[in-house]
């Protein structure tokens, strides 16, 4: 399966590299400077979770994790080991390949000047930097400070972040985050919104954002 993959990506233009467990990863991780990293669950030596928290450990890289079918707790393992996605095992080329360029989008994501409040909550101003309380988001430098401090986010936090930025007090169903985050087309699988909403509160405050059950989730001004 590892050079099926590997042969179909190249195929459509990507430079590939295949190692067949997670110890070489882990070394060849150090060696180049990768744009994706995709791993798979059951990699022999040092799984794909392992892996990937030795990875976010110094990289915020994209990661895409690749579990086999019906492995929920290995899908729910691997997104809060730090994964930005996931697929199920078997997949399709052509939904691996949407998967990949979806991630590689995130990543160089330039996201449009949105209002925010003022300094003293009040009425919106629109700019590059967004202030809610000690947190502020620098959208043109893409930079996230909380109480004056910089936080390091994933391509696909940062993005979620933004999404919620745009959009203070304002209840995002999880299909909506799908579809305008990870850019699904389809139903897909609430666990990967709920996850990345844990990583990110626990990085930019708890309280920041609001469970309202049995709809989605809202950014607090």
């Amino acid at each position: 399966m590892r050079r099926a993959f590997a042969v179909a990506l190249e195929r459509y233009g990507y430079d590939v590299r295949a190692v067949s467990d997670g110890l070489s990863g882990l070394d060849a991780f150090r060696e180049h400077d990768f744009d994706l990293l995709i791993l798979d669950v059951m990699l022999p030596g040092l799984d794909g979770i392992g892996l990937c928290r030795r990875v976010r450990e110094t990289s915020l890289v994209p990661v895409l994790m690749m579990s086999a079918r019906g492995d929920g707790l290995d899908v729910v393992a691997g997104l809060e080991a730090g994964a930005d996605d996931y697929v199920v095992k078997p997949v399709e080329t052509y939904v691996l390949v949407a998967r990949i360029r979806s991630l590689l989008r995130r990543a160089t994501y330039a996201p449009v000047p949105v209002a925010g409040p003022d300094r003293a909550g009040g009425r919106p101003a629109t700019g590059d930097v967004l202030e809610f309380g000690d947190l502020r988001i620098d959208t043109a430098g893409m930079e996230v400070f909380l109480s004056g401090e910089p936080v390091a986010l994933t391509p696909t936090e940062l993005k979620l972040l933004l999404e919620f930025a745009a959009h203070p007090g304002i209840v995002l169903e999880r299909h909506t985050l799908l579809r305008n985050v990870w850019e699904y087309g389809w139903d897909g699988d609430s666990r990967v919104v709920d996850l990345c909403v844990q990583r990110l509160r626990r990085k930019v405050g708890r309280d920041r954002i609001e469970t309202v059950r049995g709809f989605g989730y809202k950014f607090r001004r």
